[in-house]
């Protein structure tokens, strides 16, 4: 059997998504902009679907209405309260609800003699199958990472969750410190408030590193400082407020829920050490890509899983 128009017309998502990976992977800034013509495909088919599924009645309504119950009550609530809750950020979320949308129910491809997706689930419900699938290959991140230290003899507790970087390419780096004064903390100074900081003093890691003792002075802070931007990686006497901390705060208002006391504790970090253990994060548009992907070709991973252990 063909694939229908709507599962044609549901792939459009698949090159939209590897653009908004690439651009995760390289800046972690996603135009909101993305989403929306694949947001108004994917309402538009979702009708389309239901009023086709309605006229069928029987096991195809059934089906729908299973997958979009799924879709409508789990999967984008799931979504929406892990971007909430910090799990992920506005870009992972947005994609999560569009697949939703798009993929209420598995759709059929034929390749030659053999029809994709491989496994299915019970349920019949596609987006379930896309996020089971992005969390699987998620969790392999974490494994690559421990893997990768490993190798380079870093037998450390941050092993699974960060990696060395040299000073001098922080602010090249996305993610956040795993160190402060007093050893490992996973609540480190985020790196894109270290650049606003940077850019809101008009200063580099170097020029800080040079004299630190200048930099801490309050009295040093420029009189009108420049626009902190968003933190995007670029295609003497008493001391009351070491480096500026909370006049930088109070003039940009927000800076990733850093405080004054983690953002002096995290330059005091990047200007007295030569290496620096980060945590990169995961671009988790990129899980979320080979979650379709997946799906897409072979199907389920867990219910496949399942199958070779004759559990189901």
């Amino acid at each position: 059997m063909p694939a229908s128009v709507p599962d044609l017309l549901r792939l459009v998502v698949v090159p939209v998504l590897v653009w908004a990976a690439y651009r995760d992977v390289k800046t972690r800034r996603v135009p909101s902009v993305t989403w929306k013509p694949v947001f108004a495909l994917g309402a538009v088919l979702f009708v389309w679907d239901g009023l086709t599924a309605f006229a069928a009645g029987g096991q195809p309504w059934l089906f729908f209405l299973v997958g979009a119950g799924i879709s409508l009550l789990i999967v984008i609530p799931a979504a929406y309260g892990f971007w909430r809750f910090g799990a992920f950020g506005g870009a992972d979320a947005k994609a999560l609800i569009v697949l939703a949308l798009l993929f209420p129910t598995y759709p059929i491809y034929e390749v030659g003699a053999v029809q994709l997706p491989l496994v299915w689930t019970p349920t019949g419900a596609f987006a379930l199958t896309i996020l089971a699938n992005t969390v699987l290959v998620g969790a392999c991140y974490p494994l690559a990472l421990a893997a990768g230290n490993a190798l380079a003899g870093r037998f450390t507790p941050t092993m699974f969750v960060g990696r060395p970087v040299r000073w001098s390419e922080v602010e090249r780096t996305h993610g956040r410190l795993l160190e402060d004064g007093e050893g490992f903390t996973r609540s480190g100074l985020d790196l894109d408030a270290l650049r606003m900081y940077l850019r809101w003093r008009g200063a580099t890691l170097s020029d800080l590193r040079e004299d630190p003792s200048q930099y801490r002075d309050p009295g040093s802070l420029p009189a009108e400082p420049s626009p902190a931007g968003d933190g995007a990686v670029a295609d003497g006497g008493v001391v009351e407020d070491e480096w500026g901390a909370e006049a930088f705060l109070a003039d940009v208002g927000s800076a990733y829920g850093t405080t004054p006391a983690g953002l002096r504790a995290g330059l005091d970090v990047l200007t007295t050490r030569e290496t620096v253990w980060v945590s990169p994060g995961i671009p988790f548009l990129v899980p979320i890509l080979l979650g379709l992907l997946v799906g897409l070709t072979y199907g389920d991973l867990l219910i496949g899983a399942l199958l070779t252990a004759g559990v189901l």
